[in-house]
């Protein structure tokens, strides 16, 4: 299969886990129908979805690794379910105890009464055996309806499926039943894995919103690479937007070293990862570390370069600072010495010798400034500092990454300040920081950042605070707006409880919000 730019792509298609007989006796049919010119088969599909990959096809267990058994307690729990469901089914008019069918077939879920067919659920050693009931199964999935009704149906009472966790099973198998969803961090990508096999839309679509709404930069280079194999394009561009945003906590996190060196090499070509280059390489040589270990070799320079192969040279050495350069990747020993010789001169020499490594450094991101005044103004009496408290509430209604705040200097000449900024969804702390600066008389803002980017979920109400401290009166914002059009964005501001200096809506500090979105 070639794709749109000429390239080999290899498909992986997980197919139902029919019997080798079934199998053989599609692969006569198919001959015969192609003999005969025609056939009576009707259109069933017996590919569940097809992902695109250089690798090899992987399992459940190679694509959602853990260390231990995967939500034992969610299974636990589901088999308590069992025995309630079968102490219920005690009473001989039991169906007289509910009034709706959907109640009714909650009953039959994980319940071995009229059960007609046996699911053997998970790898060897994990293995789960789970009841199931035809019909309801047909209702509820396209591949069950061809599995058990279809031309090729065969009718076996024991089905093996080693590929899908026993609580991501269970927990499709419950929205089947009971219509309800029932998700958790620890299983949502093998469930989500089990609703894409046997076309359960509905639960994937819930599962990719659950994913969104965890999404993080301790996880979202994890999820970047599952949502490509999963083909959820918005999933994708979410994870793209927090690793863009805070690309250093993403790359320096544990989730980072797992992902497969196709993502690797997307990431190390971003064009808007929002970080310094020495970071980009320190988390390749991370990733490198841990591909050795996984192919049981030494972790040696050597090995780190061979594992790493072409995608060395999309980390932009050159771009980095000379103090990073002398003092990381020339000293980690795998550059070759002709590597490192030549990258010396490009820095020093007015004549550069050629480099395979992009010597051009990223773009980033651009931030932007929400500004919530429409005028600023000074009195001899305000605005003071004395260790007080400026806040103010802000919501959004898309995701977007808070960078600092922009602050008014002083009124009265040049003069420095202390700023302590923070920022709370809820009372609970998301981010701050302690820094310096210098204003220069003028009534511009001043830029005040926070070490990282604080992702902010939309529709919910988070607080800005400051707290300054400096001998001299300063501007301050008048006629405050409660709601800003910035971008695609709109923010709302309300006041809060936490301003102890007069902040407010209406006017006070913090006139800008500094963003990514």
């Amino acid at each position: 299969m070639v794709d749109a730019k000429g390239r080999n792509m290899k498909c992986l298609t997980f197919f139902l886990m029919l019997p080798e007989s079934v199998k053989s006796k599609s692969s006569k049919s198919s001959k015969k129908a192609n003999a005969s010119g025609s056939s009576k088969l009707p259109p069933v599909c017996y590919e569940i979805i097809t992902l695109r990959s250089k690798k090899k096809k992987k399992m459940a267990a190679d694509i959602f690794p853990t260390k231990k058994p995967v939500a034992s307690a969610t299974v636990q729990h589901y088999q308590q379910q069992n025995l309630n469901n079968n102490n219920t089914i005690q009473n001989c008019n039991w169906q007289g105890l509910y009034s709706t069918i959907r109640e009714r077939n909650s009953v039959m879920f994980n319940n071995e009464l009229m059960a007609d067919v046996h699911f053997m659920v998970g790898q060897n050693g994990r293995t789960e055996r789970l009841p199931g009931h035809r019909y309801v199964l047909a209702v509820g999935s396209s591949v069950f309806h061809a599995m058990f009704y279809g031309e090729l149906a065969e009718n076996k009472d024991e089905i093996h499926i080693p590929d899908v966790e026993p609580a991501a099973f269970l927990a499709m198998l419950k929205y089947i039943y009971c219509d309800e969803i029932d998700l958790s961090a620890d299983t949502v990508l093998a469930t989500l894995y089990a609703a894409k096999k046997y076309i359960v839309p509905h639960l994937a679509r819930a599962c990719v919103t659950f994913l969104e709404t965890s999404l993080s930069a301790k996880n979202a280079c994890v999820l970047l690479s599952q949502s490509c194999l999963f083909e959820e394009p918005e999933l994708t561009q979410r994870c793209w937007e927090v690793i863009d945003a805070q690309a250093e906590l993403a790359l320096r996190s544990e989730g980072f070293c797992d992902i497969d060196a196709q993502t690797l090499e997307s990431i190390l070509q971003r064009e808007t990862l929002n970080t310094k280059e020495i970071v980009v390489f320190e988390a390749a040589l991370s990733w490198a570390d841990a591909e050795c270990q996984r192919q049981e070799i030494t972790s040696s320079t050597d090995n780190k370069r061979k594992v790493l192969g072409k995608a060395i040279y999309l980390i932009r050495i050159p771009t980095m600072a000379l103090d990073d350069f002398a003092n990381g990747a020339a000293q980690s020993g795998v550059l070759t010495l002709s590597e490192t010789n030549d990258i010396f001169l490009w820095y020093t020499a007015v004549k550069k010798p050629e480099l395979e490594f992009m010597s051009q450094p990223r773009k980033g991101l651009s931030p932007q400034r929400c500004h919530r005044f429409q005028s600023c103004a000074y009195r001899s009496n305000q605005w003071r500092y004395r260790g007080r408290c400026d806040s103010i509430q802000f919501a959004v209604d898309k995701r977007v990454f808070i960078a600092g705040f922009g602050l008014y200097g002083s009124s009265c000449g040049s003069a420095e300040y202390s700023a302590k900024i923070e920022l709370k969804r809820q009372g609970v702390l998301l981010g701050q920081n302690l820094s310096k600066y210098f204003s220069d008389g003028s009534s511009n803002t001043f830029p005040v950042w926070f070490e990282y980017p604080v992702q902010i979920e939309p529709d919910t109400f988070y607080t800005a605070s400051v707290v300054l401290d400096g001998n001299e009166l300063s501007y301050f914002g008048q006629e405050g707006m409660t709601e800003v059009q910035c971008g695609k964005v709109t923010f709302q501001f309300q006041c809060s409880s936490d301003s102890t200096n007069g902040t407010g809506v209406q006017g006070g500090q913090i006139p800008e919000l500094i963003f990514y979105a």
